[in-house]
């Protein structure tokens, strides 16, 4: 599997559409959707700026391209994240992360998870499931889950919901002590990687680098995204 995930924040359908289609020629496996719903985490993206009427009509619209080879994970940004991902593995997404902090009872969301979306772990889960954590958050506040999940995801700048964020170097203290205690647990981290963070991360045995903006405003992404591979961790699943 690729060990650089491009990530996507769409702006609207067509933008979804057209960033999709920029990627889709290169050579990597799975890519990340940001969505985004202006109350956990802002400016909202698509579909949350859209209006209710388009939203509803377009679950039943076409899938997400290249099915066959790409694996789509849903970064679900927003409060409403257990329905929000029904609307995106209609569209065949595989890959759910929810991020620890957008909800009360982060035990009930997990456990609805695994009886109606059939997720996680690995071993017997048909959608794949992690946990994003904030730089902020304690450790404390997914440990009681980690058996549960199949990945942890650790944001990489202070304040999640915008590409081009500058890197925040608090995220390295945070994978290091969780690769101390759980050194088996597959970590990825989004957020502020670029080719000037990206050996410090593998250092930190990262299993995948989440990759927005410097992949997408790159002349050639494909090009951007070999020379972040050639980083591969020996960690990446």
């Amino acid at each position: 599997m690729s060990f650089v995930v491009p990530a996507v924040l769409p702006t609207s359908r067509e933008d979804l559409e057209q960033k999709l289609a920029l990627l889709a020629p290169t050579l990597v496996d799975r890519i990340q959707i940001d969505v985004v719903d202006g109350r956990f985490a802002a400016p909202a993206s698509w579909p949350y700026n859209a209006a209710p009427s388009s939203e509803e009509a377009d679950i039943h619209g076409k899938m997400l391209p290249e099915l066959h080879h790409i694996e789509y994970e849903i970064d679900l940004m927003c409060l409403d994240a257990y329905q929000a991902a029904s609307f995106w593995l209609a569209r065949g997404a595989s890959r759910l992360t929810f991020h620890a902090e957008s909800v009360i009872n982060l035990s009930r969301l997990i456990a609805s998870a695994h009886k109606n979306y059939g997720c996680g772990p690995a071993s017997c889960g048909v959608i794949s499931i992690g946990l994003a954590l904030n730089i902020e958050s304690s450790l404390s506040l997914i440990e009681p889950y980690l058996k549960q999940i199949d990945y942890v995801q650790f944001m990489g700048i202070a304040r999640i919901g915008r590409q081009g964020q500058p890197f925040d170097r608090r995220v390295c203290t945070a994978i290091r002590n969780f690769r101390l205690r759980y050194p088996h647990i597959p970590v990825q981290v989004d957020g502020g990687v670029s080719r000037d963070t990206v050996r410090d991360l593998v250092s930190l045995g990262v299993s995948n680098i989440v990759v927005g903006s410097s992949i997408l405003r790159a002349a050639d992404p494909s090009a951007a995204i070999a020379e972040l591979e050639a980083f591969q961790s020996p960690y990446g699943v």
